[in-house]
């Protein structure tokens, strides 16, 4: 079968359109023919081994897993012997590891039926990014304010949509190029951050993937207000972002304010929650740009440049 492979880490000229074999289930796997894949800064990470300290799980010298990808909506191909809540033929979406490939095998656990009004395009970027807002959002109170931070992405779509579903008023900081976006997504101020500073007090601050310090987020959150930091990017090359959350969470219990770091797991609970959600019309999401499979390499190359809207994904033939 076709996939995306790298044998190195580095930037996308590592990555190339390759052969190799169709996986075979084992008793509690399911085999599924890729559709489509979402595209998201774990791929990034995955593929440059950045920050160093990640390498001690995608593996140490060269890629574990020579085929990227973590979303994936498709047609289910075959199952294992002990697989029961799948069959062939099923439409499902989910997190799997490669999934930049023709084939991908999954567990259960991490898949879902695919929503019935999005096309396989649409489904495949929903898991990783939908479920990270599912859980970051959490039960936001109608009225309460939130700040969604890096609202034009791929999480930040589901966040602003998840918490103008709860009631709450969203002001949403991107870029002037995603503004149009995010207020399509129903938030009710933007924030423009190259020319903007931030102001106010909010209940609810959901930094994605920037670097203020903590000081500066938590000069912006109420006295008993809730701070999710999601990701991690920047910072030193051996440990990223990562020392912002891990902060988070030391300070957190000494202080009134909730401060988090968040990375969240897929489930199939979780993905059951966001189909009704879709399926109602809650939540959407947000498609900025599509890309053939031979063209992963500048898929990862726009999501890192920061300025694609939405979440982009890449289909399969």
């Amino acid at each position: 079968m076709k996939a995306i492979v790298q044998d190195e880490y580095g930037p996308p000229h590592v990555l190339s359109l390759g052969e190799v074999p169709i996986p075979t289930p084992g008793a509690g796997e399911v085999l599924i023919r890729v559709r489509a894949a979402g595209v998201d800064y774990g791929v990034w990470h995955a593929m440059t081994g950045l920050p160093l300290i990640s390498r001690l799980g995608f593996g140490l010298r060269r890629p574990r897993n020579r085929v990227l990808g973590m979303d994936v909506a498709g047609v289910v191909e075959s199952v294992g012997a002990n697989v029961t809540e799948f069959h062939p033929g099923d439409e499902v979406y989910g997190a799997a590891t490669g999934t930049y490939a023709q084939f991908v095998l999954a567990r259960p656990g991490k898949l879902a039926r695919k929503p019935a009004n999005l096309s396989f395009t649409e489904a495949a970027a929903v898991p990783v990014s939908g479920v990270t807002a599912l859980r970051t959002v959490g039960q936001v109170a109608a009225g309460e304010k939130v700040l969604v931070i890096g609202a034009g992405g791929g999480v930040g779509s589901f966040a602003t949509q998840l918490a103008v579903a709860g009631g709450a008023h969203v002001t949403a900081v991107c870029s002037a190029a995603k503004a149009d976006l995010v207020r399509s997504l129903g938030a009710q101020a933007v924030i423009d951050y190259t020319r903007e500073p931030l102001t106010g007090t909010y209940d609810l601050i959901i930094d994605i993937a920037g670097n203020r310090s903590l000081t500066v987020l938590r000069g912006l959150l109420a006295g008993r207000g809730r701070l999710v930091i999601v990701g991690g990017e920047g910072g030193s090359r051996w440990f990223g972002g990562l020392g912002r959350p891990l902060a988070a969470r030391l300070i957190s219990p000494f202080t009134r304010q909730r401060l988090d770091g968040l990375i969240a797991l897929t489930r199939t609970a979780d993905l059951d929650a966001l189909r009704d959600l879709i399926e109602a019309g809650t939540v959407r999401p947000a498609v900025g740009r599509t890309y053939s499979l031979a063209e992963a390499g500048t898929a990862v190359s726009d999501l890192a440049s920061g300025n694609a809207p939405g979440k982009l994904v890449i289909t399969v033939d």
